[in-house]
Formats: structure tokens, sequence, C-alpha cells
């Protein structure tokens, strides 16, 4: 099989041998697809991920074998998500699944951008699931992506109605203000790009340039789905005295920070969302397979050997978000 590795500051494909069971429980998938995440081009960029590392997450697959007491069998074809909860440490019962330790311990192997993938019973059990007949691959591997907005959406805790302003409107901004429409959240987004700007509007959601925001604009809370500074001077001129941050988005350095005074004067509540919980992720599919959160036309396709342009592409702003092809034609 070929699995798409970082080696020498670029993503190149290598020859590896299949993945096996070998008397193990859970499945062996072969991929159709796989979105290019955010946390993808980080850990690329940044150098988090070693050289060998096989990056992606976001699998649409079918399953070419199984030994698992699930009732998947041969021939279905799944989405699914890559950590698994403990759902017991003191983690799992505050609600913060993400920061689990058996959540950052649990993998799908080698990883999404490889033509096969390796499947736990727990990811089987707990965080897979058929592919709705009226997706198409590149929809539904918003599945992962999508439950994380989901999950930041109900830490926000928001009142029927609320005002929302989504600062950046990259593939998570378009996701996350579709989200919160649908969970019943007066939205309005904002960015510096037009493109994305009426792209957000063909959904029927308010959106403007954010240097055209009326000054006397104020959002109960502010979901930041962009990591620059200037996001952050955004987030604090139009949020309410009393309102609500919510961190969506990972900076390009360590050097940002919120002015404390803001914070304690104002009686901000600045807070963090990053992965889903299964319960999370099953909302996700059921907004996905109602068309709840519309994501067609959002990714751009790659075939598998493209996969560095669709990193440089996404890295340049050229496009919103890349879909990599893994399976051929042939």
């Amino acid at each position: 099989m070929k699995t798409a590795v970082i080696e020498n500051n670029k993503i190149v494909l290598k020859n590896a041998e299949d993945v096996k069971l070998d008397g193990r429980k859970g499945a062996i998938v072969k991929v159709s697809g796989c979105g290019l995440c955010g946390s993808d081009i980080v850990k690329f960029v940044h150098k988090i991920a070693k050289d060998g590392t096989v990056l992606g997450h976001e699998i649409v697959a079918e399953i070419i074998d199984i030994n698992s007491e699930t009732e998947f069998k041969k021939g279905d074809v799944i989405v699914t998500s890559h950590h698994i909860p403990c759902g017991k440490c003191v983690y799992c019962r505050h609600g913060n699944v993400s920061m689990c330790e058996h959540f950052k311990s649990t993998n799908i192997r080698p990883g999404g951008f490889s033509e096969q993938v390796y499947l736990s019973e727990e990811h089987l059990q707990n965080v897979a699931h058929l592919k709705p007949e009226n997706l198409t691959d590149i929809e539904a591997s918003f599945y992962e992506p999508l439950g994380c907005i989901v999950r930041a959406v109900k830490r926000a805790n928001l009142l029927d109605g609320d005002n929302v302003l989504v600062v950046g409107l990259g593939s998570i901004g378009i996701l996350a203000s579709q989200a919160l429409r649908a969970y019943g959240y007066n939205v309005t987004g904002c960015d510096l790009i037009a493109e994305r700007i009426e792209f957000l509007k063909s959904f029927g959601i308010k959106a403007l340039d954010v240097r055209k925001l009326p000054d006397d604009y104020m959002a109960d809370c502010i979901f930041m789905t962009s990591g620059a500074d200037r996001a952050i001077d955004t987030a604090l001129k139009y949020v309410r005295n009393g309102g609500k941050i919510l961190v969506f988005s990972s900076t390009p350095h360590d050097e940002s920070s919120y002015p404390n005074n803001e914070i304690y004067y104002r009686e901000l509540t600045v807070l963090g969302s990053y992965s889903p919980s299964p319960a999370d992720l099953q909302d996700s599919l059921d907004l996905l397979k109602s068309s709840g959160v519309i994501v067609k036309d959002i990714s751009t396709e790659y075939k598998f050997d493209e996969i560095q342009k669709a990193f440089d592409d996404t890295m340049s702003n050229k496009i919103m978000k890349a879909y990599i092809k893994v399976k051929s034609d042939d």
C-alpha cells in the first residue's frame, strides 16, 4: 500500500506493507479519502510531527477485513473519528474529554493519508458510523471536524436567540456559523476576504467585512475561529460586558495574550474548545444527514499524489479546505 509521510519538510508518497489484523480485534479499512485538518498543517509547519509520520484523521473508508463484536461487516463504508475518551477519568467526568489520557493515546494507524488503516474495536464501538447514503464521500469527511464545532457550541452554553459573532470565515468559521444557527442563535460572520464573506452569505447567514462592523455592535459570544493576533482585538471590541469569547483556533506563535484588565473589569469569560466526544460526533452526523449544516463546495479535491500541493494551497489560502482522494479510480 501507499502512505503519505513527512520527509525533509515535504509530504511524499511511500510504499509500505499492507495493514493486517493479525488476530487483533477491530477492522482494516481501505481509505476512500481524507480531509486535511488545520491541525495537520500545524504539525507539519511547526515540525511537531517527526519524519515518517502519516498525518490525517478525517477519513471515509470501506471495511476490507474485520474481527469485531459490532454489527459492522466487510464492504461497509464508514466514517470514524480517531480518539476515544475513557469516560471515567477526572477529565471525562468534568466534560473535558479531549484532555483524557486515553483519548490522547488512541488513534487510527498509521494515519488517514494512507491507503489502508487499522481501526481498533474501541473505534468501531464508539466513534465509527455507516456513511449516510445521502452524503458524498467529501461531505461525509466533515463528520469529525463538525463534531469539534458541535462540542464548541455546547461548551459556549448560550441562551436561545443570543447574538454570536464568528471571527474568521475559513472552513471552521463556515461550519461554526451554520452549526450556531442550527442550534438557534443569531449569527454574524466576519472576515477580510470578500469571497469568504460572500460564501457565508450563500447559506443565508449575515456576513460582513470585519472593518465594516458597526461600532455599536455587541455580541453575547465571540467564536474566534481565526488565530491571527488582530482577531483578539476584534473579539474584545465586539463582545459585550459579561460576554464570552470561545477560542477555536491556535496562534502561529506563543506571544499572543489577552489583556488581563479587560477580562477582569468586564467580567469576560474566555474558554477554549478542542475535540469532540462520541455524543458530539453523533450530533455532527445528524446535522450533516439532515442538511442542518451544508458542506458542499467547502473542500477542494486533490489526488493522492497531489498531497503536497494540497498542503501548499491550503497554507497559501488558495483554497478553504483540501480533501485528499486516496482511493484511485482504477
